[in-house]
């Protein structure tokens, strides 16, 4: 799952797998880093909702990765919700979705539509753009910080760490700059208290301490920045290129918020993850499950299983992309607004950009967790500045 080749053509590679194996499946996340992986949406269920088989605590399984793995880094235990389980997990979320429903939405659209109009005046009269580099990263980037009271200077060493921890390029060393930088913004928001994520998980009643808050906001970062970028991302390159949404969208027939249910279901920006560790041998499917190996759900897999085949998704929101159960992403409605929010604003800008290539020359970034495309090039006409609200 770490090849181009899986990267390329991910949906026959499940297609295969589901041939061969059923509903769990053997993989090799690293070349030296065995897992299941679920690619059955009934199994997956089954597994997501049962906490004691299938523990998020990865403690036991790391004592046998080496520091230097370049997946350890997205899998390896950490005080917080995703790597928790019973009390110390219920501790954990509740400060988390504290601080989540603390984030007034109203204000949050007006942040987006903000930076959205920074960036697309940076590139409208250039004629053509990447949309990943010069809008979709930056904006869910510069979002993020606001939300989380993070001055650029910190936010700029998170974003790199945070990069390198995603494609397993140096990814030990992008963990400590991650941890480095987000202490720095602990320690800054524990002598200045604002109106912000940070200082509302600060201020929870659970007394978070400060390696604690590290990873907290870790976690809200990871799954904030990159995936974030990558559902932007892959809800414009439906819309440029599927006739169902590149006509309809514009013309107001299909919404912006099917074209992100269709990315949802069919490319999730976190295609494999929500992992579990089971303590001793489990039995799901007539398959027995090793005891402290990686059990992967593919979300889009899952997603796009057989036995739950369906023509119609507008308006469907039955996908795992957010996962279910005691893990569930507590921030569903912040990501979806600042993901709407931000493809109504460059569509509204921006209605006669184009793809820049065809579709098949276009590259996915390898590695067995995201899908996220290398790049998205498109041709824009010259369009004049969008003044600021």
């Amino acid at each position: 799952m770490y090849t181009p080749e899986f990267a390329a053509d991910p949906h026959g590679a499940y297609a295969e797998m589901r041939r061969l194996h059923g509903s769990l499946v053997p993989v090799l996340l690293h070349p030296d880093v065995p897992a299941t992986l679920v690619i059955g949406y009934h199994a997956a269920l089954k597994i997501l909702h049962d906490q004691d088989r299938f523990p998020a605590d990865p403690r036991r399984w790391e004592e046998g990765i080496d520091n230097a793995c370049p997946v350890k880094p997205m899998m390896e235990w950490r005080p917080n919700a995703l790597r928790s389980s019973g009390v110390e997990h219920a501790r954990y979320r509740s400060a988390n979705v504290y601080s989540l429903n603390g984030v007034d939405l109203h204000g949050l659209r007006k942040v987006v539509q903000d930076v959205a109009i920074s960036l697309i005046n940076d590139m409208c009269q250039a004629g053509e753009a990447d949309l990943i580099t010069q809008f979709a990263f930056p904006l869910a980037f510069q979002v993020l910080n606001t939300l989380l009271g993070c001055p650029p200077e910190i936010g700029q060493r998170v974003a790199t760490g945070m990069a390198q921890i995603f494609e397993g390029n140096d990814a030990e060393a992008g963990n400590a700059m991650l941890a480095g930088a987000l202490a720095e913004l602990v320690v800054m928001k524990k002598e200045r208290p604002a109106n912000d994520v940070t200082t509302r998980l600060l201020q929870h009643e659970s007394a978070l301490d400060i390696p604690e808050m590290v990873h907290q906001l870790a976690t809200l970062y990871g799954a904030g920045i990159e995936p974030q970028q990558n559902l932007i991302a892959n809800a414009l390159l439906l819309i440029l290129t599927d006739d169902r949404f590149s006509g309809d969208v514009l013309d107001g027939n299909l919404t912006v918020r099917d074209a992100l249910d269709e990315v949802l279901y069919q490319d999730p920006p976190m295609a494999n993850y929500a992992i579990s560790y089971p303590p001793y041998p489990v039995q799901i499917d007539g398959v027995w499950l090793p005891a402290h190996q990686p059990v992967l759900i593919s979300m889009s897999a899952c997603n796009n299983d057989p036995a739950i085949a369906s023509d119609q998704r507008a308006g469907n929101r039955a996908h795992l992309a957010w996962s279910v159960g005691p893990h569930a992403c507590p921030a569903q409605s912040a990501a979806y607004l600042i993901a709407q929010a931000a493809v109504d604003q460059i569509l509204d800008a921006l209605p006669e950009m184009e793809l820049a290539v065809p579709q098949e020359l276009l590259v996915w970034r390898p590695g067995p967790f995201a899908r996220a495309l290398a790049a998205l090039p498109v041709t824009i006409p010259g369009s004049p500045p969008i003044p600021m609200r």
